[in-house]
């Protein structure tokens, strides 16, 4: 799987989806506190996004503490602490981006709801 895919058929807009994967990219540990994130024009040319997008998505970064932009040198993962650590807030968005999708098909949040246990069940009984 490319480090940054885009879900076409999902219901999230395209800058939402890359935000929530670069956020969990940092709080999983992928980039650690220093690290240089790829440049807008890299990225919107490799991941075929438009540059506004990931500029967009810098911003929103930034806005909310993931980031740090650099005149001149391009934008930095900065150290979020404890935040790093919470597993929890990881597997939401990572749960909310799968619940989303199941909507965009079609089902109701109840569909959602029995499937996610089944699957969980299912996943469950072949650990035993």
């Amino acid at each position: 799987m490319a480090l940054f895919e885009i879900d076409e058929s999902s219901g999230l807009p395209v800058w939402v989806q890359l935000r929530n994967r670069f956020v969990y990219l940092i709080k999983t540990g992928h980039y650690q506190p220093g690290d240089q994130l790829p440049s807008v024009r890299t990225l919107a040319a490799e991941a075929a996004i438009n540059y506004n997008t990931v500029s967009k998505v810098y911003v929103n970064l930034e806005s909310d503490g993931y980031v740090e932009s650099v005149r001149g040198r391009g934008v930095f993962v900065r150290d979020i602490g404890s935040r790093g650590d919470d597993v929890l807030s990881v597997a939401d968005t990572e749960i909310e981006g799968c619940i989303r999708r199941c909507l965009a098909l079609g089902m109701s949040i109840d569909d959602v709801k029995l499937r996610l246990i089944d699957v969980a069940h299912r996943i469950q009984d072949e650990k035993s």
